[in-house]
């Protein structure tokens, strides 16, 4: 493609792009950016891996002793087993409230106290002495402070001890990790032993206790009972509650009075009638009545009367009225009736006392009547109570029984004790070392250090927003890059380590450019891109950067060397007034410059040093007005004398710190921009590429100076971007 045709000066720069389009997907572009940044991944992945070697050697070896326990087994009696019980076995809750006891400061406190300090102290001194527990060390109060703050040694220890379940099995393994095999050992049995004494003595005193409790219970309900059972006594007497041969007293009471009424009742009933017959018949009709008759007194006077009667009847036949005989048997007649009369009187004044009696004996009963229902009544209620009283002790005795029942079965438990937890495994006295293992930890820190190493790399390669590639300046600036000078490097290996870290003064370059077939090659491309730029003869250039040291006097002289061979009539000015360089580092001597032609001091043919087969006119005496005088109508009229030369290049100091470029751009035939291989900034070529632009000035192309060789090409010309591909970058 031809850059002839190409005006990029109303271009919109396209957004930059951090790297090159990458082929071969996600990790071909991840791969090719740590090769990118090889160097410094080999540095990180070096010190890495050398701080885990450092490490494995330094780090103290450690071992581990390990026993298992297992806990929640069923009970003594398998088929009798609580419902709670078998719910707990296996219970991963219960594991793991088992860990909890086990690594309780109390139960550490039990296993100390089996005479585990002289242990853990001879472990101490081993590790605070790197294993020579002869030598007195600093650290050494910190171990002797074990043996006498319990606290302290709790702490020490719980760092040590590991606890833990298997899987989802009922087994708990407990280790202790220590520099002495022996000590890993002792420390592990230490605790297991603690734990089973613990967890015996816990069941068998619980047991106990509860034992006891029940035992307390059942005294006080043993009690309690006798008192119900003599206040029901007590109740019952006093309120006359006695049980009678089918009924209580007062019921059977209530019932005889009752009978007794109805009794007396009846016998008044009948008295009154039999009083009323002989009442309602009168005196002669008397003696006919039941009562009357019913009395033998009165029917042997009726007797003796009608044989009376007879005689008197017969006699008076046979004899006169006024006989003595019938005088007699007319008297015994009448005293006869006379008796019956005074006996009907008497059955009478009987049946009417038998009423009275019996009316009495009605009236008493019936008061007698109410107070036995009175008194039934309140017997009644007095046996509710007492039937209360009485369920109460009921549900007492039964109370008492089930505990006399639940004490029998704790105290066989007890006596058949064996406990939940059992014994799997005691530690064995470990032979190899637990940690650090050579292979794996080695291995972790290749894996690390590769880790680590790579993401320092892409890390850098992201975050690096420096100048790699001409694609970055073409997609940001929208400017073709019209050549890659490299790096000047000496000849030999020893020669690039000696100035590695040294940059070449200018006259230096210069001189080394000249020998470079590479370089002279690049600034032969540089300087066709710049005269095939334009259609005038002359061309005026101005050669800028963003920030100091990004060689930009270097192109420009090199470029002009490159144009006096080529035969062209050359001219290189300095345009940084305020810090000139051209005198010192060329040797060209002290003149006014362009300083003196600019405030017209001197004229422009009189400045002009002759530089080998170019000319160069130096910025002269440094100024701090070098802007008012870039600004001048003298240096336009400069510009102009200059055209008598076929190729100007103007030196201008960095856009970044001054606007003396700018202020340049527009009265030039073109800019070209130096972009320094990873070290310029790839924001701030953009942002000096768009300030020249809006200042007026025609960018040409882009120059990147000191690319590393090998890294990047340095004799193809990369093409302008596509517009398309432009536009959708934006």
């Amino acid at each position: 493609m031809s850059f002839l045709t190409v005006d990029l000066a109303d271009r919109t720069p396209v957004r930059a792009l951090a790297q090159e389009p990458a082929r071969g997907g996600p990790l071909a572009a991840a791969l090719a950016r740590i090769w990118h940044r090889r160097y410094l991944f080999a540095a990180v992945f070096a010190t890495v891996l050398g701080l885990a070697v450092t490490a494995l050697l330094m780090i103290q070896r450690q071992y581990v002793a390990s026993g298992s326990v297992i806990v929640a087994e069923a009970e003594p009696g398998a088929n009798n087993a609580s419902m709670a019980w078998i719910q707990k076995i296996g219970d991963p809750a219960d594991i793991e409230s088992q860990i909890l006891v086990i690594r309780s400061p109390r139960l550490l406190r039990l296993a100390i106290d089996d005479n585990l300090v002289a242990a853990v102290l001879a472990e101490c001194r081993y590790a605070a002495t790197g294993g020579h527990p002869d030598r007195i060390s600093e650290k050494d109060a910190a171990c002797t402070k074990l043996t006498t703050d319990r606290n302290a040694l709790v702490d020490y220890l719980q760092k040590r001890y590991t606890v833990l379940s298997s899987g989802r099995s009922r087994i708990i393994t407990i280790g202790y990790k220590s520099p002495l095999p022996e000590t890993a050992q002792t420390m592990a049995n230490g605790l297991i032993n603690a734990f089973l004494d613990d967890q015996r003595e816990a069941q068998a005193s619980s047991r106990k206790a509860a034992a006891d409790w029940l035992h307390t219970e059942i005294s006080q309900l043993d009690a309690s009972i006798r008192a119900d059972e003599t206040r029901i006594q007590t109740f019952r007497r006093r309120k006359g509650l006695l049980k009678g041969s089918l009924a209580p007293i007062s019921a059977e009471r209530l019932t005889s009075i009752s009978q007794q009424l109805a009794a007396a009742e009846t016998a008044k009933a009948d008295a009154a009638a039999r009083l009323s017959e002989i009442e309602a018949k009168g005196a002669r009709g008397a003696d006919s009545a039941p009562a009357v008759l019913a009395s033998p007194t009165i029917v042997s006077l009726k007797q003796q009367l009608s044989g009376v009667s007879a005689q008197l009847a017969n006699q008076s036949t046979l004899l006169g009225a006024n006989h003595p005989v019938i005088r007699a048997l007319e008297t015994e007649q009448a005293s006869l009736r006379a008796r019956i009369e005074q006996e009907i009187g008497n059955v009478a004044k009987g049946l009417r006392k038998s009423y009275e009696a019996s009316n009495a004996l009605a009236k008493s009963l019936r008061a007698q009547l109410e107070t036995a229902k009175t008194d039934a009544a309140a017997a009644m209620d007095d046996e509710a109570s007492i039937e209360g009283m009485v369920r109460n002790a009921e549900i007492k005795r039964t109370r008492y029984a089930d505990l006399v029942k639940r004490a029998g079965e704790l105290e066989t438990e007890r006596r058949i004790l064996t406990g939940s937890t059992r014994l799997v495994s005691l530690a064995e006295l470990p032979q190899e070392p637990f940690s650090p293992k050579a292979v794996p930890f080695l291995a972790g820190g290749i894996v690390l250090a590769g880790v680590l190493a790579a993401a320092a790399a892409l890390l850098r390669d992201y975050t690096d927003r420096r100048v790699r590639t001409s694609a970055q300046l073409m997609a940001g600036t929208g400017a073709p890059v019209f050549a890659q000078l490299p790096s000047l490097e000496p000849a030999g290996l020893v020669g690039r380590f000696s100035e590695r870290q040294r940059e070449l003064d200018l006259a230096e370059a210069l001189a080394r450019a000249r020998v470079d077939p590479v370089m002279q090659n690049v600034l032969r491309n540089l300087h066709a891109h710049l005269v095939l730029a334009g259609a005038c003869k002359s061309r005026v250039i101005l050669v800028t950067s963003a920030k100091p040291r990004e060689g930009k006097s270097f192109t420009a002289f090199a470029l002009a060397g490159i144009g006096a061979a080529s035969g062209r009539r050359v001219l290189v000015v300095e345009c940084d007034l305020r810090r000139p360089n051209f005198e010192a580092s060329l040797g060209l001597g002290r003149g006014p410059g362009l300083g003196g032609v600019l405030r017209g001091e001197i004229d422009p043919a009189d400045v002009v040093v002759q530089a080998g087969r170019f000319d160069v006119i130096p910025a002269g005496t440094p100024t701090a007005d070098s802007t008012e005088l870039l600004m001048g109508d003298r240096m336009a009229d400069f510009l102009k004398w200059s055209r008598r030369y076929d190729l100007v290049l103007l030196d201008t100091p960095p856009t970044s710190l001054l606007m003396d470029a700018a202020m340049l751009a527009r009265h030039v035939d073109g800019v070209l921009c130096c972009a320094r291989y990873g070290r310029s900034q790839l924001s701030d070529t953009v942002e000096t590429v768009a300030n020249l632009r809006r200042a007026g000035g025609h960018v040409l192309g882009i120059a990147m100076t000191m690319v590393r060789p090998g890294i990047q090409s340095t004799y193809d010309v990369m093409p302008l971007p596509d517009p398309r591909t432009a536009a959708s970058a934006r």
